[in-house]
């Protein structure tokens, strides 16, 4: 009766020691690096390749494509904007403008002289420089025409606006429909957003015009008449 005893108490301290190696092989085998934090162990299936999908399962948005939204290369950077320096202007009578004795209407065209591409937007400020002075300037009211859009420049690129004035009527010195005196102006100072003031003459005279008002184009690529 005592052999059965200790036989049966050695045989149930056998299984328990069995038991305890078999549960710290498993918590050791839980523990393993790489696993998610819950104690898992990433399955072969959920960590190989899935022919293009992504980590969540659903189709990768990257291709090699390149195509824009498809993950592939960038489109390159926007030009800057064009810095005063950068940029060289003249102004002529425009082929198209109202009747009268006065300028009526003027092209201002502007080259980029930098060696880098650049852009201009936007539509202009205008003042007449009294004496051809711009300290002395004296700013025209100008009403926009048309939609603004950015114009890149490559170097030696061109660009243009068009300033429509009231025109001077009658002969000699003229006058104005309003009754205001006519004024000229040597010189004009145009401003454009971004790419600072620019004081510019006719090629042949001087800007005579009536009211200090103008109507002035946005920058645009495509050359004035």
């Amino acid at each position: 009766m005592l052999n059965g005893t200790r036989y049966g108490s050695a045989a149930r301290r056998a299984a328990l020691t069995t038991a305890a190696v078999s549960a710290a092989a498993l918590l050791m085998t839980a523990c393993q690096p790489g696993d998610d934090g819950t104690g898992s162990v990433p399955s072969a299936a959920s960590s190989a390749p899935t022919g293009g999908a992504g980590p969540s399962g659903a189709p990768s948005s990257h291709t090699p494509s390149g195509k824009p939204g498809s993950g592939g290369a960038s489109s390159a950077p926007a030009a800057a904007p064009c810095a005063a320096e950068a940029l060289d202007t003249s102004m002529r009578q425009a082929d198209v403008r109202p009747d009268g004795t006065g300028t009526g209407a003027a092209v201002v065209e502007f080259t980029n002289t930098s060696g880098a591409s650049c852009s201009l937007q936007g539509h202009p400020t205008v003042a007449g420089a009294a004496n051809g002075s711009p300290d002395k300037g004296r700013p025209l009211a100008v009403t926009p025409t048309g939609t603004a859009a950015r114009v890149v420049l490559a170097p030696g690129g061109k660009a243009w606006i068009k300033l429509t004035f009231k025109q001077v009527q009658g002969e000699g010195d003229g006058y104005c429909a309003s009754g205001a005196d006519s004024a000229t102006y040597p010189t004009l100072v145009v401003g454009l957003p971004g790419a600072g003031a620019h004081q510019v003459a006719l090629d042949d005279g001087v800007v005579a015009e009536c009211d200090d008002t103008v109507t002035a184009t946005p920058v645009t690529a495509t050359k004035p008449s």
